[in-house]
């Protein structure tokens, strides 16, 4: 049994810790910024295949305490790197800092470069290259309080990058967190599921994948793992064809999206079609006031309204949420409403009593999850 860690944004540890629940990870337990767990290697595959709200998965390697560039360099030489990593390999790390005799990332991940990159000249008289960009062999480096954790990085590119996102518009929902919020209100694609402000399409999209069962790496190039000395190819290539076949073909729900921007609906279709569900999404070009319910049972209303953080101006934003909030109470009574914001004082224009507020991160900004029952 192997220890891992899953890191994450801030807010979300609970949530990707019963993911790991459903992965039947052992060992669960969260931290800031992440959620430890054990498991075989199978576990780690499938962290990186099936986790929607991870960042990447670590791999502890070494923790040491450490309040010098000097000991940085000793204890990551110490390291038998053969174990891990070739001359054929390229090389990357990634460091984080806080709170530590040691103040600079870019400087303690140069030290670990130097120290790993002296260890292969010494035993073979040749390095292994550096590449930041695209690399086979990623470390990730935490220091906290002069408390260092080495780490392997089994996913190399953060996994919240799904690939579907054909443009970026101005302040896109990160796909990690658009999941996370899904997952919050407890849909799992036995309602219907409807987005007034769709901007890019993520919550749909997103959801979609939720519904369909469709694990977010199915289709990723590459994880860091792959690249170990460790890896089983036929194990991953069994777990991978395992999950291809349990994703469902239709929705059971119809997933619906609308946005009075035209470019918002049209980059909603084309991140729809790379995310290989454009023929199962539809998208109007619909504003607030003209939304309607679609028929059949009551299912969840969700968006994620501007805020005056970095669209719009608060002010201007009032109207907006008011709507949202006699809209739903006029039309569509049964439903759940779920509205993501930074602003707390725009919410109350939304003039529905709260069931529940919850708190999350968008970036550096503190946001609330607000449950109505309209």
């Amino acid at each position: 049994m192997t220890s891992y860690f899953a890191t994450c944004a801030r807010g979300l540890e609970p949530i990707l810790a019963e993911e790991l629940r459903g992965l039947s990870a052992h060992g669960i337990e969260e931290g800031r910024g992440g959620v430890h767990f054990q498991g075989e290697q199978a576990t780690l595959y499938q962290a990186n295949l099936w986790l929607r709200t991870a960042i990447r998965v670590l791999r502890p390697l070494k923790t040491f305490p450490c309040q010098s560039p000097e000991e940085l360099y000793e204890e990551v030489k110490a390291i038998d790197w053969s174990r891990y990593l070739t001359l054929e390999h390229t090389l990357s790390v990634d460091c984080n800092v806080r709170d530590s005799h040691i103040t600079h990332s870019h400087y303690a991940a140069l030290k670990v470069k130097d120290a790993i990159c002296d260890q292969f000249v010494e035993r073979t008289g040749k390095r292994p290259s550096v590449d930041t960009e695209n690399p086979l062999f990623a470390l990730n480096l935490h220091i906290y309080r002069d408390d260092a954790v080495l780490s392997l990085d089994s996913s190399v590119e953060s996994l919240h990058k799904r690939g579907y996102r054909t443009q970026l518009l101005k302040a896109p929902l990160n796909e990690a967190l658009a999941a996370a919020l899904l997952l919050k209100t407890g849909w799992r694609g036995d309602s219907t599921l409807l987005d007034p402000l769709c901007g890019s399409g993520t919550f749909c999209i997103e959801g979609a994948w939720i519904a369909l069962n469709r694990p977010p790496g199915l289709t990723r190039k590459r994880f860091g793992f792959q690249s170990w000395m460790d890896y089983d190819v036929q194990q991953f290539a069994e777990l991978r064809d395992q999950a291809r076949r349990a994703v469902k073909k239709t929705l059971e729900h119809p997933i619906l999206g609308s946005d009075e921007r035209r470019d918002s609906q049209r980059h909603s279709q084309e991140n729809a079609r790379a995310a290989g569900i454009g023929h199962l999404l539809r998208f109007d070009l619909k504003s607030i006031h003209d939304l309607r319910p679609p028929p059949g049972a009551p299912g969840v209303l969700i968006c994620n309204p501007p805020y005056g953080e970095r669209i719009g101006e608060e002010k201007d934003l009032r109207e907006l949420y008011r709507a949202i909030g006699q809209v739903a109470r006029e039309r569509f009574p049964g439903w759940q409403l779920f509205v993501f914001t930074g602003n707390s004082r725009l919410a109350r224009y939304i003039d529905l009593r709260p069931i529940e507020e919850t708190p999350f991160w968008n970036g550096k900004i503190p946001c609330k999850l607000w449950h109505f029952s309209p």
